[in-house]
């Protein structure tokens, strides 16, 4: 893993107000979760089988050297997407509104309101009134009056499944992708990345060239994300990655790279700034 600093603050830990947003769980623990915590030097191997994903505790809290990353799906019941909807602001029912494909609205509307039900427990707040800010590129974040708490997310979704990344204070990026067949995989990989990545992808067999392009493509936009790039940047992130070993992020030692496995024919990739930080992995 690259060289970096420690966290040494601590943020005052927040507890989440599950019974509002989330269901009531058994207690677990987040042991079994696939606990990370990014150090240099740590031993790590290339996941290559689903995660376990546990459900949230009762008692669950954010410390300030956590990062906590949620899955859920995006097909959900008529009650439950009625429910989400009104949760939503104006702008993003707009939006939902403009998609052409009833199942592409439907995803969206419940995508923006698990967000919303997932942080505004964090902020010990009602998911409607949890307020987004856009950067220029369009990255959501927390609006004003809430960027005091701290609390830092991103948001990914590919087909049916989505990954939400909470943490506090370092800039953070998540993205998830479908490992689905690409008519022109080589294609793609000499457009978007460096030459060296193009020639590994090129060299396999045709049986782990959609794997490894997937795996290249998440972890370069999981760090573009949380800098607010646009993925323009895609050629510009050296990631270096082999179909047995984790990926690095090259020149960049001041961030941690973590690629996830979340489900069967899923790949993902986290970026955090700085290393000290503890990973769990929560089911919504």
């Amino acid at each position: 893993m690259p060289k970096c600093l420690l966290a040494n603050e601590r943020a005052k830990p927040t507890t989440l107000a599950t019974s509002r947003a989330l269901p009531a769980q058994r207690s677990v623990s987040p042991t079994d979760c696939l606990p990370y915590v990014p150090v240099a030097g740590s031993p790590i191997t290339c996941p290559q089988s689903p995660m376990t994903w546990l459900p949230a505790p009762n008692d669950l809290t954010l410390l300030s050297d956590e990062v906590h990353v949620w899955r859920f799906h995006l097909d959900r019941t008529e009650s439950e997407l009625q429910d989400l909807e009104v949760t939503l602001s104006g702008d993003e029912l707009a939006r939902a509104n403009r998609f052409y494909f009833p199942e592409h609205r439907r995803r969206f509307i419940a995508g923006r309101g698990i967000l919303r039900s997932i942080l505004g427990s964090y902020l010990g707040i009602m998911p409607a009134q949890v307020k987004f800010d856009y950067e220029p590129l369009g990255k959501p974040l927390l609006a004003e009056n809430l960027q005091n708490s701290g609390l830092l997310f991103n948001l990914s979704h590919s087909q049916n499944l989505a990954l939400c990344a909470v943490n506090y204070q370092r800039q953070i990026g998540i993205d998830v992708e479908s490992v689905r067949p690409m008519s022109d995989v080589e294609g793609l990989a000499k457009r978007f990345f460096l030459p060296r990545e193009y020639d590994l992808v090129r060299s396999l067999p045709d049986e782990q060239k959609q794997n490894t392009f997937f795996r290249y493509w998440t972890c370069k936009e999981a760090y573009l994300k949380a800098t607010g790039d646009g993925i323009s940047q895609l050629e510009q992130i050296e990631i270096a990655l082999t179909p047995t070993e984790p990926a690095r992020l090259m020149k960049l030692p001041a961030w941690s790279l973590l690629e996830l496995v979340p489900d069967n024919n899923y790949v993902a990739a986290l970026a955090v700034a700085g290393c000290g930080w503890q990973l769990k992995c929560w089911q919504y």
